[in-house]
């Protein structure tokens, strides 16, 4: 963190914004209303998370942010930092003060290396500014891939630091570049795509689904079947992925098997795959996430879930909801193995489940978080009824879907973690810095 001087608040926040423009390099500019980068920085996936700031200030090098950091912190000026952009909690990447959007930080540059006994292929430099769509298809020509949100910080000297900030939802740092390590690898071709189902199949889909949970312990397979209500109408969104060109026999063939609405599952290249997901279809309206963090999916559990897309779907068919939608995400048992550690506990096994619903008005904002908590904690409470060890202070929510609420007890997203991230806290921003941004703040 930068250091700073004693604070002299400033409530009118476009004199902070003019003492910027004066003091950082031509590298750096500042927007103000009117300007389409203005309007590009402060608009996110969900129109929800956006606010109208002061003015919208683009570092175009490190040194730059850490002088806007200082001049921020010295005046009081509320600020929010957008890399993506995908933050769907109000105010965690938005403010009326200055909004710092890092889109000039956009360096991808990879590093070759001999093959590691972990198949991996180099290191690359990935800027902060960057979503994993670009980052995927600048490595493509490359013939080699990186895992998304594997990282890890290259200067030893702020290791503990990086650890408390992996992951921290907008409120431990403003990282300016990561470098991936041990997770690049030579990427060829990838088979899968997206696969939708209607109502008359979705019994069939769930005996798929949970068959896949119980049989398939092949790390190269995964799917994440979406359950979607569009106006009402309940359907599969089915996104299936292996990694290689062609799976084995065993994997995906009861799904194939079910007659479907639309497919493109084929072999392709792992960018194309990744965009066959439509992620930006309700881009720009309002939306929330919620989360269960659960052990499996048992037969009943997915009929919960299936009946909660059905009853809320219904329900706000005629409220302006666009689209509620529950995402499964089986993972193998043994991802946590090969963690390095982090602020998000990995000693204890869990998968989220991610509810998302899209809306458009804002006064409905209320009726469908709480709606969101409601079903979630149906979901929750079945799973512990089943007998999942999940309950009390284990439930531990992953944080890129957990709901602003969290911010109300963060040991539910950070546990055991918490009180070291504290110390870390107090450690690198003594004068609290990032207090002035959203976030899970500690």
């Amino acid at each position: 963190m930068p250091i700073v001087e004693p604070r002299f608040p400033v409530f009118n926040y476009t004199i902070t914004c003019i003492n910027i423009a004066r003091s950082v390099s031509k590298s750096s500019n500042v927007y103000y209303f009117g300007h389409p980068q203005y309007i590009k920085g402060n608009m996110h996936w969900a129109s929800s998370s956006s606010q109208i700031s002061a003015c919208v200030v683009e570092p175009g090098n490190v040194q730059d942010l850490s002088t806007i950091l200082k001049i921020v912190s010295n005046t009081s000026t509320p600020f929010g930092i957008r890399s993506g952009g995908h933050a769907t909690n109000p105010g965690f990447s938005s403010t009326p003060g200055v909004q710092i959007v890092l889109f000039k930080l956009n360096e991808v540059t990879y590093h070759p290396a001999p093959v590691a006994a972990d198949g991996s292929v180099g290191t690359v430099d990935i800027g902060s500014g960057l979503v994993w769509d670009d980052v995927y298809k600048t490595l493509q020509s490359q013939n080699v891939t990186v895992l998304a949100e594997q990282s890890v910080w290259s200067d030893h000297r702020y290791r503990n630091g990086f650890r408390g900030c992996t992951p921290q939802w907008n409120h431990y740092y403003c990282v300016c570049n990561y470098e991936p390590r041990s997770v690049l690898g030579a990427q060829g071709q990838v088979w899968g795509g997206l696969t939708t189902y209607t109502e008359g199949q979705l019994a069939k889909l769930n005996n798929a689904v949970v068959d896949f949970v119980k049989t398939v312990t092949d790390p190269k397979a995964s799917i994440i079947p979406a359950y979607n209500s569009i106006i009402g109408q309940p359907g599969v969104s089915l996104l299936m992925f292996y990694d290689g060109p062609t799976p084995p026999v065993g994997i995906f063939e009861r799904f194939l098997s079910i007659p479907h609405f639309t497919s493109d599952v084929k072999t392709r290249s792992f960018t194309s795959l990744v965009q066959a997901s439509p992620s930006d279809i309700t881009y720009g309206t309002r939306g929330a996430f919620n989360t269960v963090s659960l052990k499996t999916y048992s037969s009943s559990l997915i009929e919960q879930v299936l009946n909660q897309t059905k009853f809320w779907g219904q329900k706000f068919a005629f409220e302006g909801a666009l689209f509620i939608s529950y995402d499964v995400e089986p993972f193998l048992q043994t991802m946590t193995s090969r963690s390095k550690g982090g602020a998000y506990p990995h000693d204890n096994f869990l998968m989220p489940l991610n509810l998302y619903y899209a809306w458009l008005s804002d006064t409905k904002d209320k009726m469908f978080t709480d709606a969101m908590e409601e079903s979630a904690q149906v979901i929750y409470n079945q799973a512990v009824a089943e007998g999942q060890d999940i309950a009390g202070l284990k439930q531990i929510k992953y944080g890129n879907y957990a709901p602003a609420s969290s911010a109300q007890d963060l040991r539910s997203i950070y546990g055991d973690n918490l009180p070291r991230l504290k110390q870390l806290k107090a450690q690198y921003d003594p004068t609290n810095i990032m207090g002035l941004a959203g976030g899970f703040r500690f």
